[in-house]
């Protein structure tokens, strides 16, 4: 079972879900949606046994490379860290989710089941790749179903939402092409040798680039990464996807897309461009707070229930992003585990916001009064996954947040005193939208609402069930983040003029830092070693 391919396989199986279906007749849509469930249900199975035998320590587990186009030096290589591994399997466990929750997709079912399961090994693709050109085709080819999927399925302005999301996310990522084959290049003119493999470049990018050219590099993939995220002012494009696209689009969109910004620079900016990341860490901490308190008080101003909860995930990944260049282990530590805390309490806001289109075709707030009456179990299920996502102590988003500001604190105290004040503010938002539209008297429509059925319960609460225990429980996903991370803390030590702060290597984590060893002494012993 050791030489089972499990991350090809997780790969392979949603496309081959695709593929099946593809050739399902039309007029069968029973067929279409049992096939889809059987294979997405199949992939999230693979990743529970990923997670079961993930070891915990540094370095990429379950590594398997084959040759793919052998004389530009491309592998088809893939592995798992503690970094990409609960990404993986957050991606594996929102897809069934969400087919679930897309009953009311009646219209060209075969095309919508077929784009999802697509992006779906897409996505499982980019947080694999070990090889910049395989991770670049994965990259965006990603970019095609959700295309697809907001202008098939979406609603209102979906043509212009599908296109400037496209716009959007492939201008950044020409960047990213032109700045990985001059990255690899160099190394070719350098060692005599044309190699994508992420391992080779992130051991020689760090002292074999010249300092101004790796400058450039940080931006050209800065570009691509920011958009994804998206960073302020990178982000207007995603109010409008998330506001038109479909539930499973929103979903998958908020909890599985917009990790690839931040994945992007923990896999590649920071190992690959250590001294460019040092040096331009205060703008992407600048860029980052006023996502957090833009995003807070423009969520407060919106008539548009879903444009409410899209404002708050630039908040939210602001918050990622702040931990991420914070440089300590407990900032990236928040920084990774609000990845996955975001993707469990936005995809079940997200959902809930669904189930009341599905009921009343609006997400204007003034349309709503009264739902609590009506809809006790809705309602209730509303009031949990808002204060989740406002991180109240308890929930994955306090431990996420409080990590991220804990790091940030360490090292750059006025970008977390003010980024903490989004804390208050997603309150005010949250709550608000709460108010508006399940508290008072029932009138009209609102009146005769039916609460939620056993079909929308089971996609809702396993996210929140998540989300509740990594709150009261974080230590087995921190356990298994922190090799990765300070992995990650040593390389960029290694690479540049930066060292870790002593508050940081002795402030206590939800983790088993002591017991891992993961101390800065460590990189030094292990660079000694080398």
């Amino acid at each position: 079972m050791s030489d089972f391919p499990i991350l090809s396989a997780l790969i392979v199986t949603p496309a081959l879900g695709a593929l099946v279906i593809a050739i399902l007749p039309n007029r069968r849509p029973e067929y279409v949606r049992i096939v889809g469930y059987l294979f997405s249900i199949a992939t999230l199975a693979l990743a529970i046994w990923l997670l079961c035998n993930f070891e915990t320590r540094a370095g990429y587990q379950f590594v398997e490379s084959e040759s793919w186009i052998s004389n530009l030096g491309v592998h088809y290589k893939v592995g798992v860290d503690g970094i990409s591994l609960f990404v993986v399997a957050l991606n594996a466990l929102l897809f069934p989710i969400a087919l679930l929750a897309s009953a009311s997709i009646t219209e060209r079912t075969k095309a919508f089941f077929v784009w999802m399961l697509a992006l779906e090994a897409a996505l499982m693709g980019v947080f694999l790749s070990l090889d910049l050109i395989v991770f670049f085709v994965f990259f965006e080819f990603v970019l095609v179903p959700m295309y697809f999927l907001i202008l098939g399925w979406g609603h209102g302005r979906r043509t212009y939402a599908a296109l400037k999301f496209f716009i959007f996310t492939m201008a950044g990522s020409a960047f990213l092409l032109v700045g990985l084959l001059t990255l690899a290049f160099l190394h070719s003119d350098a060692t005599g040798t044309l190699t994508f493999d992420l391992g080779v470049l992130t051991a020689w990018a760090p002292n074999g680039l010249d300092p101004t050219v790796a400058a450039v590099l940080f931006f050209a993939f800065f570009a691509a990464f920011a958009v994804k995220v998206p960073l302020f002012p990178l982000h207007t494009w995603l109010p409008d996807a998330h506001t038109e696209a479909p539930t499973a689009g929103s979903v998958i969109l908020a909890g599985v897309l917009l990790k690839m910004g931040i994945y992007g620079f923990l896999r590649f900016s920071l190992p690959l461009f250590p001294q460019a990341s040092v040096d331009f860490a205060p703008v992407l901490l600048v860029l980052a707070t006023i996502g957090i308190i833009y995003g807070a008080i423009v969520a407060a101003m919106q008539p548009n229930v879903k444009r409410i909860v899209a404002y708050s995930s630039v908040a939210h990944m602001g918050f990622a992003v702040l931990g991420v260049f914070a440089l300590t282990t407990q900032g990236l530590d928040g920084g990774v585990f609000t990845m996955i805390s975001h993707g469990l309490t936005t995809g079940a806001l997200f959902l809930l916001l669904g189930m009341l289109y599905d009921r009343r075709h609006t997400y204007e707030v003034s349309a709503y009064r009264g739902l609590w009456k009506v809809m006790p179990v809705l309602g209730g299920l509303f009031c949990v996954a808002a204060f989740a996502s406002i991180g109240l102590p308890g929930f994955s988003g306090f431990i996420g947040e409080f990590l991220a500001l804990i790091g940030t604190f360490i090292t750059e105290k006025p970008y977390a005193v003010v980024a903490s004040i989004g804390v208050v503010l997603a309150a005010v938002y949250l709550l608000w939208v709460f108010q508006r539209t399940f508290m008072g008297r029932p009138t009209g429509d609102n009146a005769t609402m039916k609460d939620i059925n056993f079909r929308e319960l089971a996609c809702v609460v396993p996210l929140l069930a998540l989300s509740l225990f990594l709150g009261l429980y974080p230590k087995p996903v921190l356990d298994r983040i922190e090799p990765s991370v300070q992995k990650i803390i040593c390389q960029v030590e290694a690479g540049s003029d930066y060292k870790e702060p002593e508050a940081a290597r002795t402030t206590a984590t939800f983790g088993s830092h002591a017991k891992l060893g993961l101390t800065s002494e460590s990189c030094a012993t292990k660079a000694a070693t080398k």
